[in-house]
Formats: C-alpha cells, sequence, structure tokens
C-alpha cells in the first residue's frame, strides 16, 4: 500500500465531500477490509458500492438485499473524512449491540491497516473500545452505537451519520430518528440503510416519504448486483415465465436464475425479504402483516377529509351525526399520563359500520368517561361498548356514576354475570382481527380514519402467532374499532 503523508491527506480530504471518482480512489488505496473468506485485503467497490458512491446525496436512504457491502462501504467513507478533516464526529447506529461491535472491527481494521507513520503519528488513538476511537491530535472522532441506545446522538454535533439495518431497530424508531437527526449538523452527511422488514414502520414509511423528495436520495440495491452471489449456480435453460421476466428487464444470466431457486429453496418466503429484487413489492412481501397492505394503501389514497377536529386534534370527525340514525361507541382503555398509552375511542353507524368519529388521546379512566358520554350524547345517546380488560373496569364504572350513563352494552354472557363492556380473550382476538381483515378488503370505504389505517398496517403476528402492533407502534384504533365491529355484528344478529 502506497504510504500517504499526513499533510497530503489533509489536503486531499478538502475534496472528499465534492468528489466522488477521488473518494473511489482515496478509499481503495488506503483502506483494508476482511472478506468473505477471512483474508485481508484492500477495499475494492463493488457494483453496488460504486453506484452508491457516484449518486450519493447529502441525504440518502438505502434498500437493499443483504450483505451488499453498503454498511461497510459508508463506515469506510465515513472514517476517511473523520480522520481527513479535524473536528469530524462521525456516528453509525447499528440494531444491536452486537451489529455495533462488528462495525466497530471493521473500521478498527481499516485504521490498523493504515501507515505506521499516521498511527504512530496525527492520528495515534487517545480512547478506543468496543464503541469509540477519539484521534485527539486533530480532535475528531468515530463513534458506534446501538438503537437501543436512549441517549444516542444526544448533546453531539455529528458530521456523518449512518443508521444502519433502520427496519429491525427497537422501540418507537421514529423518535429515535428525529433524535439522532436533531444531532446532525446542517452540512451533514446522513445514510438510513436496511433491508426491507414489512411494509410498516418507520424505515418503510420514510423510503415511501421519500419518493420525489429531493431531500433524500433513494437508492435500491438488488440481489444480483452482488457478482459473489452466483459462486457455482447451476446455469439454467429452461425458465418459468417470472424468471424470463427477470433476464428480459435486468439481464440475469441463467447462473443468476441458477442461484435464485437455490435462494427459494433455502429460504422459502423469506428470499424475498433477505434478497430483495424489487424495491416496490419487496416490502410487501415480507414481515407479517394481519391485514392486506394494498387494500390498506389504496384506501389510504382515497380517503375524506376531515371536516372538524376537536380536544387539540385528538377527536377527529368526519360524518356528523343524523337523527334517527343508530350510534356505536366502542372504546379501548388505558391508564392514562403522558407516557403511557393512548385510550380510543370510535363511533360507528350501527346499520352500515361507517366510521362517523374517531378519539385518540392519552386519558385517565375517568377523563376518558367524560369524553365518551359526551360523545355518545353528541350521537343521539348512542350505545356504549367499552373493552373490560385492564382499565375497562373503572370506565364502566365512572360511566355509570360520575356520568350517569345507563346505555352500555353487554354481551349475552356478560348479562348472565351482570357484567358490560366487551371482553377480549385468547379465543374472541383472533375472530375481531379476522373480520377486520375481511372488512379492510371487501368494504374499505367504512374506514375514513388515515390514523386507523396506519396502524393496521403496523398490526402484525408476532413469533407466537399472537396479533398485535409492531416495535414501536400502537394498535389502541385497531382494537377499538375491532371491538366496534364485532359488537356491530353482534347487535344486527340479535335484530335480525
Amino acid at each position: 500500500m502506497r504510504h500517504v503523508e499526513w499533510k497530503r491527506l489533509l489536503e486531499l480530504g478538502s475534496v472528499l465531500k465534492q468528489e466522488r471518482g477521488f473518494g473511489l480512489k482515496l478509499a481503495e488505496e488506503l483502506l483494508v477490509v476482511r472478506d468473505r473468506t477471512g483474508d485481508m485485503r484492500a477495499l475494492k467497490a463493488n457494483a453496488a458500492q460504486r453506484e452508491f458512491e457516484e449518486r450519493r446525496g447529502q441525504h440518502n436512504i438505502v434498500l437493499k438485499a443483504r450483505q451488499m457491502g453498503i454498511a461497510t462501504w459508508v463506515a469506510g467513507r465515513f472514517f476517511l473524512r473523520t480522520i481527513a478533516q479535524p473536528g469530524t464526529l462521525s456516528l453509525q447506529v447499528a440494531h444491536t449491540r452486537e451489529a455495533a461491535e462488528g462495525i466497530f472491527r471493521i473500521v478498527l481494521r481499516m485504521w490498523e491497516g493504515l501507515p505506521e507513520e499516521l498511527r504512530d503519528g496525527p492520528l495515534v488513538r487517545s480512547r478506543a473500545n468496543a464503541w469509540q476511537m477519539v484521534f485527539p491530535e486533530i480532535d475528531s472522532e468515530f463513534r458506534v452505537t446501538s438503537a437501543g441506545d436512549e441517549n444516542a446522538g444526544r448533546g453531539m454535533s455529528v458530521q456523518n451519520l449512518h443508521c444502519s439495518e433502520v427496519a429491525r431497530w427497537p422501540g418507537d424508531v421514529a423518535a429515535t430518528l428525529a433524535g439522532l437527526r436533531a444531532a446532525l449538523a446542517p452540512e451533514g452527511e446522513l445514510v438510513l440503510e436496511s433491508t426491507p422488514n414489512g411494509a410498516y414502520g418507520a424505515f418503510y414509511d420514510e423510503w415511501v416519504g421519500a419518493s420525489g423528495d429531493e431531500e433524500l436520495m433513494r437508492h435500491f440495491f438488488p440481489w444480483w448486483m452482488e457478482s459473489e452471489y452466483v459462486g457455482r449456480s447451476v446455469r439454467v435453460t429452461e425458465m418459468k415465465e417470472e424468471e424470463l421476466a427477470l433476464v428480459g428487464s435486468h439481464g440475469l444470466s441463467g447462473e443468476q436464475i441458477g442461484f435464485r431457486r437455490e435462494l427459494e429453496r433455502s429460504y422459502g418466503g423469506l428470499r424475498s425479504q433477505e434478497f430483495a429484487e424489487d424495491a416496490d413489492t419487496c416490502f410487501r412481501a415480507t414481515g407479517a402483516c394481519c391485514f392486506d397492505i394494498e387494500s390498506i394503501e389504496l384506501r389510504m389514497a382515497e380517503l375524506p377529509e376531515v371536516i372538524e377536529t376537536r380536544r387539540g386534534g385528538a377527536l377527529q370527525i368526519w360524518l356528523r351525526p343524523v337523527p334517527g340514525c343508530g350510534y356505536l361507541v366502542a372504546v379501548d382503555t388505558a391508564g392514562g399520563g403522558e407516557e403511557g398509552d393512548f385510550a380510543a375511542a370510535q363511533v360507528i353507524e350501527i346499520g352500515t359500520g361507517l366510521q362517523c368519529a374517531e378519539l385518540q388521546q392519552r386519558l385517565r379512566p375517568a377523563e376518558l368517561a367524560r369524553a365518551v358520554a359526551a360523545l355518545a350524547r353528541e350521537y343521539g345517546e348512542a350505545t356504549v361498548a367499552v373493552e373490560r380488560n385492564n382499565h375497562g373496569g373503572a370506565v364502566l364504572a365512572y360511566l355509570e356514576t360520575s356520568e350517569g350513563y345507563g346505555k352500555l352494552w353487554c354481551s349475552r354472557e356478560g348479562r348472565q354475570r351482570g357484567e358490560a363492556g366487551w371482553l377480549t380473550t385468547a379465543v374472541s382476538k383472533p375472530e375481531m382481527v379476522a373480520r377486520m381483515g375481511v372488512l379492510l378488503e371487501q368494504t374499505p370505504e367504512r374506514f375514513n380514519s388515515r390514523r386507523l389505517l396506519g396502524e393496521c398496517r403496523t398490526f402484525v403476528t408476532g413469533e407466537r402467532g399472537r396479533a398485535s402492533a409492531a416495535m414501536g407502534a400502537h394498535d389502541d384504533l385497531v382494537m377499538s374499532m375491532a371491538v366496534a365491529q364485532a359488537v356491530r355484528a353482534e347487535m344486527v344478529l340479535k335484530s335480525g
């Protein structure tokens, strides 16, 4: 490797941001990585890395197949900018602690591969652990952390920010991203990168929102851009219609089609998640959403306008009460408090199931009972169905005593036990979710709330087969509407 003097490196660093060809040349000249066989070699940009380098903007979002080398390339670029531009702080955020340590080891090997005159001179480290590499002589730092760190980015001014595997981050991902963006300097570079993980969540929202957005450049890298993904695959000569379409549109070889068949045998339904082929369908082919994503998105594209909002936007109204029309108010309760879950209430027409109004707010049981009673009275003394799980019993008690509202729905089993409300159980919940799925596909026009449909997109089947909100998402609107439609079905059946 040719030695580069420190003075020359600083001169070259001044053009790192602007000259893409130079960035490629300098990275390949200075940096070493461990290849797939475990050998150390000079970093040579593959097709995906080269295309990213040629097209990147100041802010970027990358959707990719697995192991395309984007995280390594970004780490290398940011490392070069850290050591060649004094006063630079680069931060990479991984989805797990193990992944963060893996990225840091990549960067550490890059430092160890530099000329000795740099490592023992201006690039001597004052600190190097599993998370930080500090260069006091140039006042620069390279730091890696995990998305689970609540203080990630807090109190920093970051010049280079790389968020890796965002679709798999834990917790409230949108809030974590917002905090990290706040730490990014105005002239700083941002890279959001991930393999797909379902048509929901913060990364999906970022990708969809970036369409046509000049401020966030989109990059998509399918698996066939990686030449090593062919290997010793058997060449295919007789192809299916889908395979012929890939050959025609992307120029895939017979060996690549053979590799694709190997992926289908090895990964099954996870092939589209781990080895993305299309930037639109790969999201829908992954994850475990309980509902049909296409139906949800079609409805979201044609939603009516909200005609009135109250309570600071927490209460949204699409249809005002009509005299003589029967209404149902379904309630999903919560404990309240600034950091607690949301309480939710849905107002629907009993005859049609059409959504008329929706309340979503952090309210304690007494406050929720007050708001629900007022809403029910506004909608012609509507029947109120409260999910009596958890805090539901308290809300029902407040409705009957403090609010003096007695038109409360009771199931047949509840009447026998003298208990009002709806009980969600391991038996009733799957039926409620299944009904919501059918209604979203067959009569999506009955749902008017963008908030509700957004929650439907993030309502998933977990590892144990249980349906609930994806990590970092909420399901109070989904459950309140599921209660509303389940109770309505029983009311219609009873009246019939």
